[in-house]
């Protein structure tokens, strides 16, 4: 399987790209105003506590305070060898939580880490589990214990990485680990030396770590996240990916020296990309990405997908279409949800799309059927970077499911609700259609010869541009050699946007 990774880079905003034989799989955005939170540790303080839901609100310098909960506070001392991830328990050994109020008090300082970033009406979600990731290895300091991902399969492998690991971190006086470490699924197969190195990386992170948290004040950050381009190579670069291209020279350097201290064995897969055609449309990335902020998605056959976006869960309905088979109507049904199966889960990855998911696949009475589609559904969740659960087809040929959601979907990233049909709907931001427009600028002077250009656009998007993005246009003026000048439309809606050569 053909595989690379692309990575868009343009002033303020920076877009990584996961291609696998051609197709987009995978979109993440990061922008300058508004960067994500996971990962971050913030010294907080305790501002309101909620007995009733056991969990409290801590200020941590968001717009919103943070929400964490009884569960994530506890957590027993654990025997050292843990040999799954998903067996670390929450909870005081016993099964029951201690009351919030026995926990933490009002107005009390403590050290947190965001695990979820806030999505929608509701704020960041926090742990006092502390987790710092690297390459092959997540430390956990305040867990002495050693886990394994359970994604590493042969019995041989995990044991050697035990010993491997076991012999690297020591034990204090009592015999305890010092500190605990998770051993990722990237681990599979690499030497001592590689651990080694990491070992030593994340004992420099928590030194520093602990000396920022001595002197922070309550709402400043200790600990920040890897932007997004070394977030993506350090948790998706391997040697599944034949190359990752970055068409921004600054930004390419610094992922070469990334990947070179990191993975240099991976160093002749990085590409400065300097073509003039843009990346992300020499790949069709952005017609794919124009195409997932649909609702409707064709499947070849002639069937097609309906996804819909809502608060408390996604649902995805099947549909045959135009699609009439060739036999009879069981086998055009099966057909068709074994189809739909392959691109639901390619969606769910494209779209980023979390929480519950409820797929509605049409109605088949043979079983063995139903096993194969449901197979199909989880063969192609198989490559997904997010946690997903997959339950048994029901009566009604319904599929519930779940998927790990730690950032907004890429629908809520770049679209907001539509204030014509109070919600229902959603239309691009002022802020996704700016940068459409300066891509656009970049492409027409690239393929046409023009002494100066006209940018007609809605009053917001040209308003957004005159005032917080007077600097980006000077800039892009400096780059092109050109004069733009911007003129707003009433008529137009705010997705609207005409670039005119003069």
């Amino acid at each position: 399987m053909s595989e690379e990774i692309l990575i868009n880079v343009t002033p303020r905003e920076t877009r990584v790209g996961v291609v696998e034989n051609g197709m987009l799989q995978e979109v993440h955005v990061e922008r300058a105003s508004k960067r994500g939170y996971v990962g971050n540790v913030y010294k907080g303080r305790v501002q309101r506590v909620m007995p009733g839901m056991q969990a409290v609100f801590v200020e941590i310098g968001l717009e919103r305070a943070a929400f964490l909960h009884a569960s994530d506070i506890v957590r027993p001392p654990l025997p050292v060898a843990v040999e799954g991830v998903e067996v670390v328990p929450n909870g005081n050994g016993n099964g029951n939580t201690p009351s919030i109020s026995e926990l933490v008090h009002e107005g009390q300082e403590i050290v947190v880490q965001v695990v979820k970033d806030p999505i929608g009406t509701k704020g960041a979600r926090l742990s006092t589990h502390l987790s710092i990731p690297s390459r092959y290895l997540v430390l956990l300091p305040h867990a002495k214990t050693l886990g394994i991902s359970a994604r590493i399969e042969d019995e041989v492998e995990r044991q050697r990485l035990k010993e491997v690991m076991t012999s690297l971190i020591g034990e204090d006086a009592t015999g305890n680990i010092r500190l605990g470490y998770i051993v990722r699924t990237n681990a599979e197969e690499q030497t001592a030396e590689s651990l080694a190195f990491d070992v030593t990386y994340l004992g420099k992170v928590w030194r520093v770590v602990q000396e920022n948290i001595a002197k922070a004040k309550v709402g400043e950050r200790v600990y920040e996240e890897l932007s997004l381009p070394l977030r993506s190579l350090r948790d998706m670069l391997n040697d599944d990916i034949e190359k990752v291209r970055v068409d921004s020279r600054e930004t390419y350097e610094k992922v070469a020296k990334f990947v070179h201290k990191f993975m240099p064995s991976l160093d002749d897969r990085i590409e400065h990309y300097a073509g003039e055609r843009p990346i992300f449309d020499l790949y069709g990335v952005e017609d794919e990405i124009q195409r997932a902020l649909k609702k409707e998605v064709p499947l070849k056959s002639g069937g097609y997908l309906i996804v819909d976006q809502t608060e408390a869960m996604t649902t995805i309905d099947v549909n045959t279409g135009g699609y009439l088979g060739t036999r009879n109507l069981e086998e055009t049904v099966y057909r068709t949800n074994l189809e739909a199966a392959q691109a639901a889960a390619r969606q769910l990855r494209l779209r980023n799309l979390g929480g519950i998911i409820i797929i509605d696949f049409i109605d088949m009475t043979d079983e063995e059927h139903k096993r194969q589609v449901l197979r199909m559904l989880e063969k192609g969740l198989l490559r997904d970077h997010a946690k997903t659960t997959v339950y048994p087809m029901s009566a009604l040929g319904l599929v519930e499911m779940t998927r790990k959601r730690t950032t907004e979907s890429l629908e809520r990233q770049l679209c907001e609700p539509c204030p014509a049909c109070s919600g229902r709907g959603a239309m691009k931001t002022a802020e996704t259609v700016t940068y459409e427009i300066f891509r656009e600028i970049t492409r027409a002077v690239r393929q046409f010869n023009a002494e100066k250009l006209l940018v007609m656009a809605s009053p917001k998007v040209v308003g957004r541009i005159l005032e917080e993005e007077s600097v980006a246009v000077a800039e892009l003026e400096e780059f092109i050699s050109k004069s733009i000048r911007f003129q707003a439309e009433e008529h137009y809606s705010q997705e609207q946007f005409d670039v005119v050569l003069l």
